[in-house]
């Protein structure tokens, strides 16, 4: 009974049903839609008046969109960049000006009362600070850019063109494409150029003196009518390590007719300054004499000097067999040798008595094993009586 009577006692406008609840919250969401289109006409109407304050009306359509952001990369580009020291510490309280601040601006800039805060007692969210540049950025620092390779700054440095030309003599490609072809030409078969000719035909630091065997070659000049008659112009003698031993220009007795500069390289002050034939023949016999000479077509240097040489004791590169098979030629040129065999280009414009003499004793030497070489006599067999 003590019970019934206490229910009885209690009104009906204590009863708040869930029903009623939700149609209150419906009301205050309605207020609120009806409040903020007042609130947005009213803004337009003012707009339309004053066109200073339509620019504090958020954009509407995508043309809005874009222009207001603009106008906002503009704006943080005139700014100066903040100062690192003023920055907000993580864990720090807004200051009692900052909160009412922020409770007067409303959305479209005009000042709104203050509601209730929904989001008590959660942290607030912080949002990513706008990039001067016009992007979001993240909290995190950005690592420093490492630049691989050349300095970016820089011009790029050129490649030599690629030359695909397959079985094509270098200096074809040269006359037909020009000097840098060439030089591609060549790099792409392993075909060192003149000025590292002789870091390869001379070893550094050998012996400079007269070794046993010797390397001969002449260069010459036309005399007589045409300058068909050769007579010798320069004799040149290297040593085993390619270093040159004997160089001397002669003076030669005929009045010559044709120096043959562009394949000889001599001049008509060369043999001015040069020695006389019998001195340079005198020295050059002495040299020889016990010694084992090599040279290319040799027989044309010994037949220009009038010497003689035993056979026994003469190495011919152009008349050696196996340097003939290997570039498929019955007399081939020092020139040809020294491309294929040892990658070094001789010869190239003017000729030079000392460099030929080098590459011939430089191909001597590669092939000296085989080439010295005592055939063995074959074995006869026993007959048995």
């Amino acid at each position: 009974m003590a019970k019934s009577k206490a229910k009885g006692s209690q009104t009906p406008s204590d009863k708040t049903t869930p029903k009623a609840e939700s149609h209150k919250r419906n009301l205050k969401k309605k207020k609120k839609i009806l409040f903020w289109k007042k609130k947005m006409k009213g803004a337009e109407k003012k707009a339309q008046k004053d066109p200073e304050k339509a620019a504090e009306l958020p954009p509407k359509t995508a043309e809005e969109v874009s222009a207001n952001w603009k106008a906002l990369q503009e704006l943080l580009k005139r700014k100066d960049p903040p100062d690192p020291s003023s920055k907000k510490k993580p864990g720090a309280a807004p200051t009692p000006k900052q909160e009412k601040d922020v409770g007067k601006k409303g959305a479209s800039g005009a000042s709104v009362k203050p509601g209730p805060d929904k989001s008590r007692g959660k942290k607030a969210r912080k949002r990513p600070a706008l990039d001067p540049e016009g992007g979001r950025r993240s909290g995190r620092r950005r690592a420093p850019e490492v630049h691989q390779g050349p300095d970016p700054k820089g011009p790029p440095e050129p490649q030599p063109a690629d030359i695909w030309f397959d079985d094509v003599d270098p200096d074809d490609i040269e006359a037909a494409l020009g000097p840098e072809a060439g030089r591609a030409a060549r790099k792409n078969l392993g075909i060192r150029e003149e000025e590292e000719e002789e870091a390869r035909l001379e070893k550094e630091g050998a012996f400079r003196g007269l070794t046993k065997v010797v390397a001969l070659d002449c260069e010459m000049v036309g005399t007589g009518p045409g300058g068909e008659d050769s007579v010798a112009a320069r004799v040149s003698l290297v040593n085993r390590f390619g270093h040159c031993v004997y160089d001397k220009f002669i003076r030669p007795k005929e009045r010559v007719t044709d120096f043959r500069t562009k394949i000889s390289g001599i001049r008509p002050e060369h043999l001015k300054a040069g020695e006389e034939f019998r001195v340079v023949q005198a020295e050059v016999a002495g040299i020889l004499k016990g010694r084992i000479l090599v040279g290319h077509a040799v027989h044309n240097d010994l037949k220009i000097l009038f010497l003689d040489h035993p056979k026994k004791n003469t190495r011919d590169t152009q008349k050696y067999k196996p340097f003939r098979e290997q570039v498929k030629s019955g007399r081939p040129s020092l020139k040809l040798l020294c491309e294929k065999l040892l990658n070094v280009r001789v010869q190239a414009s003017q000729h030079s008595s000392v460099q030929d003499a080098q590459a011939a004793m430089r191909l001597y030497v590669m092939a000296k094993r085989e080439w010295e070489k005592k055939p063995q006599k074959p074995k006869q067999e026993k007959t048995t009586l």
